[in-house]
Parts: C-alpha cells; sequence; structure tokens
C-alpha cells in the first residue's frame, strides 16, 4: 500500500514535546487503520485493539485501575513482549466504548514515557454528539479524507511526475500526460481501496465492486446513528438518490423530489455531515475575513469522493469520455474534485469549504469557492472561456481591497493581468487542476 501524504502529520505529532492522545476522524474506508498500521514502523512497541473485532478488548477499560497497570494488561492481552523504546498504542473503534473514550485523557495525564495514542472509528463522529464526558482539552484530532492527486500519482508508480508537481515544475510539454491523469483520477476518485487496486489492475470496470461494497457499507450503518424510523428512512434516501446533486446548490424541503420536509432533511444531512460523507457547503456574503456561512440560503452538496459520485450517479461513462471534464456532467464533476482538492488543503477536522453569493433583484452573482488565505479571502472559479466572461468573479473583485483572483481550467499555467468594466485591475492566476493541492503555496508568492 502506497504512503499517505497524512504520514507527515503524525510525524509533527510523534515529536511534540508532551503530545496528546490523537483522535483520527474521517468517513468509513478512508484508510485509517492502515495509515496507522504503516505509521506503527516507526515504533519499537505496537499494540492494536479493534472493539468491534474483539469485543472483549474493550472489558480491559472498565476496570479503576493505574494507566500503568493497565497499559501492563494491554501488552498481555496483545501477547507481546514490552520492548525498551517507543510504544504506539492504537483503539481501532473505539466508538463501542464510551469507558474508552473518557480515559484517554488519563492517557495524556499520566505522561507515561514514550507511549503514543491515537485512537479512531468508522462511527465515533456520532458517539461524540451523545451523552459522552469527551477529553475535552485532553486530545487534539486529525482528519483523514479521500486521497488528492499527487497520492494517485504515488499509487500508479508516476513517482518522478510526482516530485515535479510537489515542486510546482511541471514543464509545459508534460502538461496533457499529466492533465490525463488528472482525468483518470477524477472518474475513479481517492478511496485508497480504489487506488490500490487500480494502480494493480489498471481497470476501470472491476472496480465497481468496490465502489458498491463501499455505498452498502454506508447504508448499512444507517442503522446504527438514526434515532428513528423517520431518520432512518431520510438518511436511505439521501444515500440513495442524493449522489446526482453534487456540487448542486440543494433545498432542504422536498429535496430530490421527496416528500421530507425541511427539518427532518436537515437533520439528516446534519447527521450524515458527521460522519464526513458530505458536506453541505453553505455561502457567504463577505468580502473580508473572517469568512462567515449564511445559513439562511440554499447550500451546495458536497460528497466525500467523485469516483463514488460518478458511480453512484451513473455518469462514469460521460466522464471517461469527456476530453475535458469542465465539460463533463454540466461542470458538476469538474467542481466536486476542486472541492476535494480544496478540502485536503487542511488537515483540521474542523476545515469546511465556502462559495460566494450575491443575491439581488436582477443582479445575482456566483463564485465557485472562495478561500480565507491569511488576510484575503480569494475567489476561485472552475471554469474555462475568455477572462471577460467571469462575470461574477470581475463583480466580487470589484468590491474586494486585494488584486488577486483563481481560475481552475484544464489548460496550463499562466497568469492574466485582467480589469473589470468598473476599471479595477487584477491578477488571474489561471491554475489547470493538477495544481490546485499547491494552491496555499502558489498563493503565498503573490
Amino acid at each position: 500500500m502506497f504512503e499517505r501524504n497524512c504520514i507527515a502529520e503524525l510525524e509533527k505529532w510523534l515529536v511534540k514535546p508532551n503530545s496528546k492522545p490523537l483522535i483520527l476522524r474521517g468517513s468509513r474506508q478512508v484508510g485509517k487503520t492502515t495509515l496507522v498500521e504503516n505509521f506503527s514502523q516507526r515504533f519499537d512497541n505496537y499494540l492494536y485493539l479493534n472493539f468491534e473485532k474483539n469485543p472483549s478488548a474493550a472489558a480491559l477499560f472498565e476496570k479503576e485501575q493505574e494507566i500503568e497497570d493497565l497499559v501492563a494488561e494491554i501488552f498481555l492481552f496483545c501477547n507481546k513482549e514490552n520492548k525498551q523504546g517507543k510504544t504506539l498504542l492504537f483503539i481501532d473503534e473505539i466508538q463501542n466504548s464510551k469507558t474508552a473514550i473518557t480515559k484517554l485523557r488519563y492517557f495524556y495525564e499520566a505522561k507515561i514515557r514514550d507511549l503514543h495514542v491515537i485512537a479512531a472509528g468508522s462511527l465515533l463522529e456520532t458517539t461524540l454528539s451523545k451523552d459522552v464526558s469527551f477529553p475535552v482539552g485532553r486530545v487534539e484530532y486529525l482528519a483523514l479524507r479521500p486521497c488528492v492527486f499527487n497520492e494517485f500519482l504515488r499509487a500508479i508508480g508516476e513517482t518522478q511526475l510526482e516530485k515535479a508537481l510537489l515542486a510546482r515544475r511541471i514543464p509545459e510539454a508534460m502538461h496533457e500526460k499529466t492533465m490525463n491523469l488528472f482525468n483518470t483520477f477524477t472518474l475513479i476518485g481517492g478511496m485508497p481501496e480504489v487506488l490500490a487496486n487500480y494502480a494493480e489492475h489498471k481497470d476501470f470496470v472491476g472496480l465497481n465492486t468496490i465502489y458498491e461494497s463501499l455505498l452498502t457499507s454506508y447504508r448499512d450503518d444507517v442503522e446504527k446513528y438514526a434515532r428513528n424510523e423517520t431518520m432512518s428512512q431520510t438518511i436511505r434516501y439521501i444515500l440513495q438518490s442524493g449522489w446526482k446533486f453534487a456540487a448542486e446548490r440543494i433545498t432542504l424541503g422536498g429535496f430530490g423530489g421527496s416528500s421530507y420536509k425541511a427539518r427532518e432533511m436537515g437533520e439528516a444531512f446534519r447527521t450524515l455531515e458527521k460522519t464526513f460523507v458530505l458536506e453541505l457547503c453553505h455561502p457567504t456574503t463577505d468580502f473580508l475575513v473572517p469568512v462567515t456561512k449564511d445559513l439562511k440560503r440554499s447550500p451546495k452538496l458536497l460528497w466525500l469522493d467523485c469516483g463514488l459520485v460518478n458511480y453512484a450517479a451513473q455518469v462514469q461513462k460521460e466522464v471517461f469520455g469527456a476530453a475535458d471534464i469542465l465539460h463533463a456532467w454540466r461542470g458538476k464533476i469538474a467542481e466536486q474534485i476542486v472541492a476535494q482538492e480544496l478540502l485536503a488543503l487542511d488537515n483540521r477536522v474542523s476545515n469546511q469549504r465556502n462559495f460566494w453569493v450575491r443575491e439581488k433583484s436582477n443582479s445575482n452573482a456566483e463564485v465557485d469557492f472562495v478561500l480565507q488565505q491569511e488576510n484575503r479571502v480569494i475567489p476561485i472559479e472552475v471554469k474555462s472561456g475568455h477572462n471577460a466572461k467571469l462575470t461574477s468573479l470581475h463583480l466580487f473583485m470589484d468590491e474586494v481591497p486585494h488584486d488577486i483572483a483563481v481560475r481552475v481550467w484544464s489548460q496550463a499555467f499562466s497568469v492574466d493581468e485582467v480589469t473589470t468594466q468598473k476599471g479595477k485591475t487584477f491578477t488571474l492566476i489561471n491554475l489547470p487542476f493538477y495544481y490546485v493541492g499547491r494552491l496555499n503555496e502558489i498563493l503565498r508568492e503573490y
């Protein structure tokens, strides 16, 4: 299995003085367990507990005892010798024991030398909202999301191209090849099992079995986090029919032609947001930092992975056959993949996407995304075409106190000086899709 970018974040956590227990958060099957197993190679001792596969492991935490004694029992339970050096304890599916969640704080307070603790759980997000005495201030969090484009290159063995991508030095002669690979990535998505299978077999059709298995696992989880039958039915409806509304603004009441009310649908969407399967991306009307959501306006629906979207919405053939992904499925899949790359710019659990709107009589405008970068709100449009046709972008730039905007497209990197109808000149960075993951570094240069 290829190494994930998030390994670098784990290494930073490892060398922190007095590091707190780390809780990995993310949707089912994004590779949390595999990530920790790869990371465990940096330790002398690795203790793995899975409360779902082995419920008796949770019983270790029920007894009142000192943390040192608990650790000794865990070594015995795992049939591992306690070797001198660093120890990593990984508690998987920790949501199955409220006591274990509560006791995470004691691992931090005990400050046992060279002991590091990571916890994860596919349904942990729903547990956090229930009546659990959670160790606030005694743990830290890290979000793990589907793979991004440079991880895709790593998975398929394009190591030199990945290095050039990370250095932002892809020559123009390699642009077409890189865009073709990005289009493939957009088609199959970033779920780790999908990438690993494609890297080995290069078979698009064979991936459908994996997509179906992933979707089934999400649907099977409904009973575990729905509080009543109505919510179960509403969540099932979203997971069955909602994929075709990817990157679209939606209305909660009667969503997708259903008979569900806004309150019922809103509760179901919020529950799915906690599982990281989707995000209701709310617009902002702000031009200045901090960017705040306008919850009264209709949100945009963004799913966790474009490969799952293509499969579930049955648009794989359209995306596969497109010469330019901007022209596939009315541009929706292009916006979805850009949204994924933007979200992965920051590993904070709280990181979310925003877009900008102006809704006035006879004067509506919308910019696909805005990114708060230091003291600037940077507009990002996912569009091809002449600069003068970026009408909403021009309106936005007339109002902000800076002169930087971004357009994501399928052509090579370039920079234009553009003048609005009101006479303001701004710098438009024309960013090929494959450089979205490097956007923070690029913006620091302007």
